[in-house]
């Protein structure tokens, strides 16, 4: 019986950690918050994540914060001409039965100045707090990689 109930936990436990990184709010779904390391004397640093509104009623990212860094923005790139630049939005909006991808080259949280450097280093993690207009607040735990996962570098924000 014993040897069972192992077998069946080691199968269930990869489904586990599958879900790991995966948060809700309301409606929302905020799935894989991820960060790449942080370069030395880099003066910022980018979060990414994927957010899922599974309502039939619009949604709205007002903004972020994270007790590492004084100040956190919304960021999108955009190109100007024959450039493409990153530049600071308001607010992104999440539309109803709709998806929009935080990754590189694409919407992304920028992080000013992070005060604890310790923990954007491969492996650890740290807190951010999402706020949206209808869903509420938010924390997240972003997992800080050496390099970016597969499936959200080939994204862009999309609706």
């Amino acid at each position: 019986m014993l040897n069972k109930i192992i077998v069946l936990a080691a199968l269930l436990l990869p489904a586990c950690f599958a879900h790991a990184h995966d948060y809700k709010a309301g409606e929302l779904e905020i799935a894989h918050p991820w960060s790449q390391e942080l370069p030395p004397n880099a003066p910022t640093v980018a979060a990414y994540f994927v957010i899922h509104n599974a309502g039939k009623t619009d949604d709205r990212l007002l903004g972020v914060d994270s007790p590492i860094a004084p100040k956190a923005e919304l960021h999108e790139h955009v190109m100007q001409g024959d450039l493409m630049k990153m530049q600071q939005v308001p607010n992104v909006a999440i539309p109803a039965g709709g998806n929009v991808t935080f990754a590189p080259m694409a919407y992304h949280v920028m992080l000013m100045n992070p005060s604890d450097r310790s923990l954007l280093s491969d492996g650890k993690r740290f807190p951010l707090t999402l706020h949206f207009e209808k869903a509420g607040d938010l924390t997240v735990e972003v997992a800080v990689q050496k390099e970016a996962p597969q499936a959200t570098t080939t994204h862009a924000h999309a609706q």
